[in-house]
């Protein structure tokens, strides 16, 4: 049997049965939601690192590496420093808040249903932007080592998914993820330095950082999935489903199904989707000669720093530590998982561009992390190919289901059973969270199937760019600021979330160039600030919630000192 199937499959009965324990301990709805708040740090840190190491860090960095070159540093550096903020903002106070979900927190805070309301919907166009591209990262992954159907992979995951999170809850889905953290740290950093070692950095004259273009090692024949037009950048001489014909430079359109022999030396064509990119241009961290490169560098920054701490299915996992100062330390140590773990799709991406070039012919450098493992030979080879198999399934499947879990949270707990049957006993409120399971991940799987032209990485920091713009604002100054008030607060998250999720759709949608293009490709820029500003503006025009300076006190105090506030209130 081939050892990748092997490996996806342990990876899958590992999970199935690490998720079905949950089904003996999940027994409440603090189970479901919280884990009954008695998960440790160590513990917790490895479990939201498992959560938060998605399909865009196991493949997407690396593709992004391959194709921008310093270019893509702004993304892991973004997704690190977004853990800074979270712990020195709104980890601890959060955590003494005491709610199950943003939704809860935002009622909470401002005593508004119709808040609760908005927030809930805003969680679930994240939480499904955010699986869009687990769902993607499926799909590929099996499609180039089983040569299964993309949609294959996309339908398994979503099943597997909903299965563990409809029975096992948050405490079931936390052992999940601590598992797959630990998996996917091994499935990286083990193959990387195994291809250092057995590839080396370059061939003769060809590194990752030579002037020219890259080119082929070896005489290599590329299948084309799709319909691809190219850029030639040299003329050169292929082999077209056998015959022998010339490209001159400029662009070609190659037919779905087709396939091309390159000679080794010849200069890579790139689909015009990426564009071609010379090592120097390669090695810089702005664009060159793209006017609003440092722009877009700034606004990405913005999404991802500024998005973190605006994630649903993250900012839930700090409630389920047993106190403030355990939340703190939960978000150091992330910061530490996080930070060795960023130092390996690096390793990957460096070596696609000299080894595997005939992912940019085809545009699928979202692959190099699956590609790069099958030039070595032998059992070592198949080994380290089952085993990067491994972390991406892990990868998927422990993102997904923190996501799955938030937006299964909002649609039963804070949509139907707080306004459609909030007389609905523990029981039932259950079993409208494993309903809201099914939907969430049959919707996320609908998106997912549609989902094959985008970058893993790019959907990924759209949803961040949403996050930052709807709930960003209103944590920081729902958690520092006595004066906002519940008109300023909802305004704020409609206009944020809405402007940065219509700016999404125009550039999936579209073709906008020039400031308009740049702004709508990476809208935080400006929607981060629109919203903060929306927010005060109509804050200082109303007045705060009656219970305002409690319920600060309740964040600030130590945590004794809040319970009992809470307790007295």
């Amino acid at each position: 049997m081939n050892l990748t199937i092997i490996f996806v499959g342990v990876v899958i009965v590992a999970t199935f049965t690490i998720g079905l324990l949950g089904i003996r301990i999940a027994r409440t709805t603090s189970d479901f939601f919280v884990a009954t708040r008695a998960v440790g740090s160590i513990w917790n840190a490895s479990a939201i690192s498992g959560e938060y190491l998605s399909a865009a860090s196991f493949l997407g960095i690396a593709g992004l590496v391959m194709k921008y070159g310093a270019q893509a540093m702004w993304f892991p550096l973004g997704y690190a420093a977004g853990y800074v903020t979270l712990l020195l903002f709104v980890a601890a106070p959060l955590r003494r808040f005491g709610a199950y979900t943003i939704p809860d927190f935002a009622e909470g805070r401002f005593a508004s249903r119709g808040l609760r309301r908005i927030a809930a919907l805003m969680v679930l166009v994240i939480g499904w932007f955010y699986l869009v591209p687990q769902m993607k990262g499926a799909g590929v992954t099996l499609e180039l080592l089983a040569g299964a159907p993309y949609w294959f992979g996309v339908v398994m995951v979503g099943v597997l998914v909903v299965a563990a999170v409809a029975f096992g809850g948050m405490k079931g889905i936390t052992y999940v993820q601590a598992f797959h953290f630990w998996t996917k740290l091994v499935a990286i950093s083990f193959p990387a330095l195994v291809l250092i070692i057995a590839l080396g950095w370059s061939s003769g004259d060809r590194t990752p950082f030579a002037e020219g273009l890259p080119t082929f090692p070896d005489d290599t024949e590329v299948t084309f999935a799709r319909d691809t037009r190219l850029e030639v950048p040299t003329p050169i001489t292929v082999a077209l489903d056998g015959t022998e014909i010339s490209w001159t430079a400029g662009e070609i359109e190659v037919r779905e199904g087709s396939q091309v022999l390159f000679s080794a030396g010849d200069v890579a064509p790139v689909a015009a989707s990426i564009g071609a990119m010379d090592g120097t241009s390669w090695t810089v961290p702005f664009p060159e000669g793209e006017r609003y490169g440092l722009l877009g560098a700034v606004s990405l920054l913005i999404a991802t720093v500024l998005g973190t701490m605006g994630l649903p299915h993250i900012l839930v996992r700090f409630y389920t530590n047993r106190d403030a100062p355990s939340a703190r330390r939960t978000a150091v140590v992330i910061l530490g998982f996080i930070g060795v773990f960023y130092l390996f799709p690096w390793i990957f991406g460096v070596l696609g561009r000299v080894w595997v070039p005939e992912l940019y012919v085809t545009g699928d450098t979202d692959t190099v992390v699956l590609a790069l493992p099958r030039l070595l030979d032998g059992t070592l080879g198949n080994f380290i190919t089952a085993l990067v198999a491994a972390g991406a399934f892990s990868a998927f499947i422990s993102t997904s289901s923190g996501l799955l879990i938030s937006v299964a949270g909002a649609l039963s707990h804070d949509l139907y059973a707080q306004f459609v049957r909030p007389e609905a006993s523990a029981s039932r409120r259950l079993w409208y969270f494993r309903f809201g399971a099914v939907i969430g991940g049959a919707v996320a799987v609908g998106l997912g199937l549609l989902a094959r032209p985008f970058d893993i990485n790019v959907l990924v920091g759209w949803a961040f760019a949403i996050a930052a713009s709807a709930f960003c604002p209103l944590l920081i100054l729902g958690i520092w600021w006595r004066r906002l008030a519940t008109r300023g607060a909802a305004l704020g998250m409609l206009v944020g979330g809405a402007a940065a999720t219509a700016a999404i759709l125009t550039t999936m949608l579209g073709d906008v160039h020039g400031l308009l293009g740049a702004l709508l490709a990476q809208p935080a820029i400006v929607t981060v600030p629109l919203a903060f500003g929306v927010m005060i503006v109509f804050s200082l025009w109303d007045r705060p919630p009656r219970h305002a300076d409690r319920l600060l006190l309740r964040m600030h105090l130590p945590e004794r000192a809040a319970e009992r506030l809470r307790i007295g209130r």
